[in-house]
């Protein structure tokens, strides 16, 4: 069975010796981010901080920080769970091997809620100014909750059945909040409790949200699942947890009326009375209150998982009515940064789930990988089916289009930025997460003229700043078939000039080339970057200079050396610092019925440019302190 709450869980690590206490005073500011990031990158263990400052609560951090510690934490219940992925796909299965499937019938028996009168998490009443003011990164506009559970549902469809579980980022403190009475809430464009929000909007109402931190780590998981809209994630929880989780049936509250928009008046000019929410019993802690759909302030800035921060820009606002918490309550939370971090396992767990049902959504897609080391959303990588004319003398993407157009209408793959998508018929045994042999699958068979297909004017991760707007940028699909049609070259010949300014050619992988180019031209902006000098003295110099088409991927970087020193940091600066509308380009250029293509090298502009957030860095002072905690007579040595 999986645990019921958080201190089972605890418990269990530590006697397992998979968790650390950490009984020395620590700062939640800065300094146990940047413990928590040594930690993970070392393959640590969880560690529980019980003495961190100003704080009256223990801290957990790294609880999901090695793929291994996740899969411990849903030993019991995870091969069920693919048993229900695999009866999904074909329900026929059960037939043919019912002995196999024998688990389903008792996973299904807990994926139902289980409503209960009173729960641990009703114990205690705090305020805002009292729960764990953690903050990660040196110009983070405050404290933020890193691993909430944030409850809401459909006022059209009220009840758990519509409800979404989501892990969207609450801000606690600073900015324009009013202290102990609102929090900032941020979620994307695609997320269902924008759904929620806009049916608020169109009632003329507010609409309730209550947030979790803690209880049982399945609820934590399902929170990040990519789940169809009105699909409750309290069922997934139940199936991975190994028991119905148990929700309070909440007291309800009067909403004062609200005089900015007059939301919260009774038919009679009083107040109004909203659907209370349920609550997680086994929760740690649990923020209930409501928001406004038509008041938005300031969030962020905040240091994110692209690796830069995403800035201040209007979001809604939770107002605040409760704040409980269990005896003994322990407040989760984790590091969000330049991947890999911490939520890395989310993604790992997460495809080992549901990999194998995406060629049950997408008809003729095989695979799809969502790149972590490029944050996700800005590099997809697919693998499709290529059936359309098979007698044709000459195999080009065509299905692969069709594939294509599919996985950006899914959810949040809708999001992506670059997708990769190849024909498995040209190599059935090509495995998707190699990354390396994927990309010269790629570039062995890409045709420039024909295989680059842009969408532009479209919307993008709301934390990705390379596009031309908040939200708003382009998308490129490259899809790649047929025989392959030239050798990658893996070294840079000699006799091949740089313009000016332009130096260091490295070789990042097998027909990809990185040269540090000069600093953006400030004078230039997202939209025209294309036309700016370095870039133009580049495309002049070259195309009269053929010998560098051997390399189909050219790369103008700042710093080429940092790009071809491993292959996370060459897919971490290719696919965050470009917009392929703006910063792809290419030798031989052309424009043909509205379709663009190149007839010798892609050119990709990964510079910095001016409107792109900053990267995120370290506080030296902090750095030098956690050394000293780190050092062979350090409160922490040997972690």
């Amino acid at each position: 069975m999986g645990y019921r709450n958080l201190q089972e869980c605890v418990a269990e690590l530590e006697r397992t010796k998979q968790l650390v206490r950490i009984n020395a005073e620590v700062d939640p500011r800065l300094e146990i981010a940047e413990i928590q990031r040594r930690v993970y990158q070392a393959g640590g263990p969880a560690l529980l901080f019980t003495r961190a400052k100003g704080s009256h609560f223990p801290l957990l951090a790294n609880l999901f920080g090695t793929i291994e510690r996740t899969r411990f934490l849903f030993r019991d219940t995870l091969e069920a769970v693919r048993h229900l992925v695999e009866l999904k796909i074909d329900p026929m299965v059960f037939a043919k091997n019912p002995w196999r499937y024998r688990d389903v019938p008792f996973t299904a028996l807990h994926m139902l809620p289980k409503y209960v009168s009173r729960g641990p998490v009703l114990k205690n009443e705090t305020t805002i100014d009292q729960l764990p003011q953690i903050v990660n990164w040196p110009d983070d506009g405050g404290a933020f909750i890193t691993l909430p559970q944030v409850y809401s549902e459909d006022a059209d469809r009220p009840g758990w059945a519509h409800s979404n579980l989501g892990m969207y980022r609450v801000q606690l403190a600073g900015g324009q909040y009013e202290r102990n009475q609102e929090i900032g809430l941020h979620y994307q464009i695609h997320r269902n409790i924008g759904v929620h929000h806009a049916t608020a909007m169109r009632r003329g109402e507010p609409f309730r949200v209550n947030i979790f931190v803690g209880g049982p780590p399945a609820m934590t998981l399902a929170a990040v699942m990519p789940l169809p809209e009105g699909m409750s994630e309290l069922t997934f929880a139940g199936a991975l947890g190994g028991r119905r989780m148990r929700m309070v049936r909440h007291r309800s509250h009067k909403l004062p009326a609200c005089e900015s928009s007059g939301f919260g008046e009774g038919p009679q000019g009083g107040s109004l009375r909203l659907r209370e929410l349920p609550i997680s019993a086994e929760a740690d802690f649990c923020i209930v209150g409501t928001v406004d759909p038509n008041r938005l302030k300031p969030e962020g800035p905040f240091g994110d998982h692209l690796g830069y921060y995403s800035l201040a820009h209007d979001f809604p606002i939770l107002r605040v009515e409760k704040v409980y918490h269990r005896d003994g309550a322990i407040w989760p939370f984790t590091v969000v940064g330049r991947p890999p971090q911490e939520d890395t396992s989310f993604g790992h767990i997460i495809h080992e789930i549901t990999g194998p049902i995406i060629p049950t959504v997408i008809g003729g897609v095989k695979a799809v990988h969502a790149v972590d080391a490029a944050g996700v959303h800005p590099l997809l990588l697919a693998i499709g089916s290529e059936r359309y004319v098979p007698y044709a003398s000459q195999r080009k993407p065509q299905e692969l289009l069709t594939c294509a157009h599919a996985i950006l209408g899914q959810g949040q793959l809708s999001l992506a930025k670059y997708l990769f998508i190849v024909a498995n018929e040209d190599n059935p045994q090509l495995d998707i997460h190699d990354i390396p042999a994927f990309f010269r699958h790629v570039l062995e068979r890409v045709d420039w003229r024909t295989d680059l297909h842009f969408q532009t004017q479209t919307t993008i991760d709301t934390l990705d700043y390379t596009g031309h707007g908040f939200n708003a940028g382009s998308k490129l699909v490259v899809a790649a078939a047929g025989p392959v049609r030239r050798t990658l070259p893996t070294e840079f010949p000699s006799g091949i000039n740089l313009p000016d300014g332009f130096r260091d050619p490295r070789v990042c992988l097998p027909g990809v080339l990185a040269i540090t180019a000069p600093k953006f031209d400030s004078r230039f902006t997202a939209v025209d970057s294309e036309l700016e000098r370095a870039i133009s003295a580049f495309l002049r110099h070259f195309d009269a200079n053929p010998p560098i088409n051997a390399f189909p991927m050219v790369l103008l970087v700042d710093d080429s050396s940092f790009a071809a020193a491993s292959l996370n940091n060459w897919i971490w600066m290719t696919f965050t610092r470009s917009n392929p509308a703006a910063d792809v380009t290419g030798l031989g250029a052309f424009l043909h019925q509205k379709h663009w293509g190149c007839r010798g090298s892609l050119i990709i502009d990964a510079r910095i440019k001016p409107h792109h957030a900053p990267p995120l860095i370290e506080d030296p002072q902090i750095t030098r302190r956690v050394d000293d905690l780190f050092a062979t007579d350090g409160p922490l040595h040997g972690l």
